[in-house]
């Protein structure tokens, strides 16, 4: 069983990490959407927005996915935790499977270099953000405290 650390004092910091990435997403999906319009879908031109390489398809995903993660960051229940999880989870897959279809034609979101890194950078942020922002009571909290503090003594009951 994962033991992740409960009602961490850096909590707040981690929301408003996950929360500044959410907004730069956005901000890029919108900006990309507006500089997109009018192409294909799937277009593969050098359109950049934010300076990444966007397209049309990707700035409307990126739209969604950074309301996403704002409502994950102003929540204060688990629900952030989760969705950080899944958010790191996904962008960290993404960008290794674009960035293995990169000088393809399957790369159909018009992804370059620094979008995979940007996206592996927001991953393993979203991810680590996702770790440490566990909400619970503050019961759950000592007795995850102690398990982590004296493993052997849990081991052994």
């Amino acid at each position: 069983m994962a033991h992740f650390p409960v009602n961490h004092p850096a909590r707040p910091l981690y929301r408003v990490l996950s929360g500044l990435i959410g907004l730069y997403i956005l901000v890029f999906g919108v900006w990309g959407v507006f500089q997109t319009w009018g192409d294909g879908l799937f277009s593969r031109e050098s359109n950049t927005a934010l300076g990444l390489r966007t397209n049309l398809a990707f700035s409307l995903v990126s739209v969604v996915f950074g309301a996403f993660l704002l409502i994950g960051a102003s929540r204060r229940g688990n629900l952030g935790h989760y969705m950080n999880l899944t958010a790191g989870a996904v962008f960290l897959v993404t960008a290794i499977l674009m960035m293995s279809v990169l000088q393809t034609s399957a790369n159909f979101l018009n992804f370059s270099m620094s979008t995979v890194l940007v996206s592996l950078v927001f991953g393993l942020v979203l991810l680590a953000t996702g770790l440490y922002d566990k909400v619970g009571t503050d019961e759950h909290a000592a007795e995850e405290r102690r398990r982590r503090e004296h493993p052997i003594a849990e081991a052994n009951r």
